[in-house]
């Protein structure tokens, strides 16, 4: 089968691998749409950063050259043995957790903390930008029956959004900043509205961005380049600042603001993958009692947000800016999101099956 498969920074190829098997307790999916992530983004301009190069990922065993893509649906072709929950012709989502299942985090039911984790399109143990790939069926789940293929691989970046909503113990009639409107900031918006913001605040230099942030529902938006952001937000919560921020750019600007903005006792939320260290002076916390929190991936959301977006709670609408063949990947996929293009991009979607296009 066809798969695109991560070798090193900026070399990643399309090749013929062996198809998988379901083995015991896993499932054969056929993918339908599969995402091209942020992270693996990071992972081609500066990793790796999860994708184990070396030593082989104690879970999967896998190491580099890995298949990549971990947000995907499809259909269940084939199950394994002992495989109760799904049949052959289900449409499924994968949730790619790779985990343990026997440190203490996983024994809590923190999967996403689990001191071994990796993910499915990450780690060696397959991915969704592939003909076939095959799961363990605890961390796979049915699409609902209102919900296209397409729709359904948006799940698992929106749900990453609604568990750093809920890391930040954000309450109805909260107001927050979101630093970037990117994928992850788009769906952060759009699960904040329907949290109950009251205020959302959006940070984004002049592009195609700004009209897409406004469209997921913010309320302002604002450019650095432009105006003193930490200030704008004073003035818009009577001197106070914002109870929380949500940081999805990795960059030292953003994270400055983000501080600055924050209103005594607030939270800022970390989402983003950082490629390089930055500076911090913990008085800007001690002094006002404001608190950084980070945030990876998901754990028990995927229903909770395919539900909302079922019933249009969440919305997800626009986020599909390209769909493209899996054949092309490196150039129309990868090549457009770090080229001069890139700004006017959400979600590109790619498929190993050209019916679909």
């Amino acid at each position: 089968m066809k798969a695109a498969l991560w070798y090193g920074k900026r070399d990643v190829r399309v090749e013929d691998i062996e198809e998988p098997k379901a083995t015991k307790n896993n499932v054969k999916i056929k993918v339908k749409w599969c995402g091209i992530c942020g992270s693996d983004l990071h992972e081609y301009l500066g990793g790796p950063i999860f994708i184990p190069v070396g030593q082989p990922h104690p879970v999967s065993k896998g190491v580099a050259p890995v298949v990549l893509g971990h947000e995907f649906s499809g259909e269940v072709i084939e199950i394994g043995e002992d495989v109760s929950k799904f049949k052959v012709g289900d449409r499924v989502i994968v949730e790619p957790i790779v985990a343990c299942g026997k440190c203490e985090a996983c024994l809590e039911g923190k999967y996403n903390l689990c001191s071994s984790l990796g993910f499915h399109g990450l780690c060696g143990s397959g991915g969704g930008l592939a003909e076939y790939t095959v799961f363990p069926e605890e961390f796979i789940h049915k699409i609902p029956d209102g919900m296209d293929y397409e729709q359904a691989a948006l799940v698992e970046p929106m749900a990453v959004a609604l568990h750093s909503i809920r890391i930040s113990n954000f309450k109805i009639g909260d107001s927050a900043l979101v630093l970037g409107s990117g994928p992850i900031g788009l769906a952060t918006i759009e699960c904040l509205k329907a949290a109950g913001a009251k205020l959302v605040v959006v940070l984004q230099r002049k592009s195609i961005r700004q009209e897409y942030a406004k469209r997921a529902g913010a309320d302002f938006v604002l450019d650095p380049n432009e105006v003193d952001i930490a200030e704008e937000v004073k003035k818009l919560t009577d001197g106070l600042g914002v109870d929380a921020v949500f940081e999805t750019t990795g960059a030292q600007i953003g994270f400055d603001i983000g501080i600055k903005s924050l209103k005594f006792e607030g939270t800022m939320v970390i989402t983003s993958i950082w490629e390089n260290p930055i500076n911090f002076n913990p008085n800007d916390l001690v002094f006002t009692e404001k608190k950084i929190v980070g945030t990876l991936a998901y754990r028990h959301e995927f229903p909770a947000t395919m539900a909302q977006m079922n019933d249009g709670r969440i919305k997800a609408e626009g986020y599909i800016t390209k769909k493209i063949h899996l054949d092309d990947i490196v150039e129309e996929g990868f090549g457009t999101l770090t080229g001069p293009e890139k700004k006017k991009h959400v979600k590109i979607l790619v498929t190993p099956d050209k019916e679909l296009l």
